[in-house]
């Protein structure tokens, strides 16, 4: 079945939709980066899917991507890659793979700021120090 197709089905209809009154309707679904509901960030019709998740230990990002050859095969259909280094040489990373045959060119960016979010809310929060009244 062809991506448009798909698409035409499973755009009003899916599970993973998140509707509300005034708002443009957003996705849950993996493989989405930005979590809008569109054509060109779905994760289940296009061919070729580029998601970036956290890493189970909690340090480091994981690269999903959707192996075109193998999929009428579950277990084969994603390649995972975990990206453990500094935040420099995981966005350099991201940005080899996804911009090779590997992954969608268009979908660039939005790996590399999606990775950058995922990479910030795991660093530690520092507690700043509160200045106490001077003594008379």
């Amino acid at each position: 079945m062809s991506a448009d197709l798909q698409w035409m089905i499973i755009r009003n209809n899916s599970s993973f939709l998140m509707k509300r009154k005034d708002v443009a309707p957003f996705s849950k679904e993996p493989s989405n980066l930005k979590g809008r509901n569109s054509f060109r960030y779905n994760g289940l019709v296009q061919r070729r899917t580029i998601g970036i998740e956290p890493c189970r230990d909690g340090k480091g990002v994981v690269l999903v991507t959707k192996n075109p050859s193998c999929l009428r095969k579950p277990i084969k259909k994603y390649r995972r890659t975990e990206l453990k280094q500094n935040s420099r040489k995981t966005f350099k990373t991201i940005r080899k793979l996804v911009g090779t045959g590997a992954g969608r060119k268009d979908l660039k960016m939005a790996a590399v700021r999606r990775a950058s979010a995922l990479l910030q809310s795991q660093k530690p929060v520092v507690v700043k120090k509160t200045r106490g009244k001077k003594k008379e």
